[in-house]
């Protein structure tokens, strides 16, 4: 998992942890399903604390299999 100082998760972080592409986090992100930020830079970074709560709720409704890492 790729969490930087701030406590924050890259695109790429979030797609290991939904076992998705980066794109589909992305596009989440957009359409207001998951939680972020931008940088200056303009890039997405994601909340570590809010998206592994999200994370092991979804896991415990089943709607997505567990990580085996």
């Amino acid at each position: 998992m790729q969490v930087d100082r701030g406590g924050y998760l890259t695109a790429q972080g979030v797609a290991d942890i939904f076992h998705v592409g980066p794109k589909t986090v992305a596009r989440w992100a957009k359409q207001g399903k998951l939680p972020f930020m931008r940088t200056l830079g303009g890039h997405r970074r994601y909340p570590a604390d809010q998206i592994e709560a999200l994370a092991k709720e979804l896991e415990t409704e089943g709607e997505y299999p567990a990580a085996t890492a």
